[in-house]
């Protein structure tokens, strides 16, 4: 069998690994391994805080919730509790946007909570 040498083939991968690392610090732009190394964990950070990020979302999500609905005299457990009694079924994404912005339909939305809850 012939040897196969991989001159093109294998300049291409290292640039577009390469590639991949600019911006990164000292060897791990410059030179290959380091930087095959450093862009296989960039990817893997990537992809894990990808699914991260929307947990983070959901605790800023959930405080400001908190932080309106205490305004109200409930607290924030009390306040899902209401809800799920009354049969509302808004997400904590668009209370968190009401509570920031629109403050009397998430007054009307706490009121009907805590009606729901007495």
């Amino acid at each position: 069998m012939s040897r196969v040498k991989r001159g093109v083939v294998g300049r291409r991968r290292h640039k577009k690994i390469i590639a991949l690392a600019s911006g990164h610090k000292g060897q791990r732009h410059r030179l290959f391994r380091r930087a095959n190394e450093s862009v296989l964990h960039a990817l893997d950070y990537a992809t894990r805080d990808r699914r991260d990020r929307k947990g983070q979302f959901r605790r800023l999500w959930i405080t400001r919730i908190n932080a309106a609905v205490r305004a109200h005299g409930l607290s924030y457990s009390q306040f899902i509790h209401g809800l799920a009694r009354a049969g509302v079924t808004i997400d904590r994404k668009v209370m968190a946007d009401l509570a920031v912005r629109d403050a009397a339909a998430f007054a009307a939305i706490a009121q009907t909570a805590k009606a729901a809850l007495a």
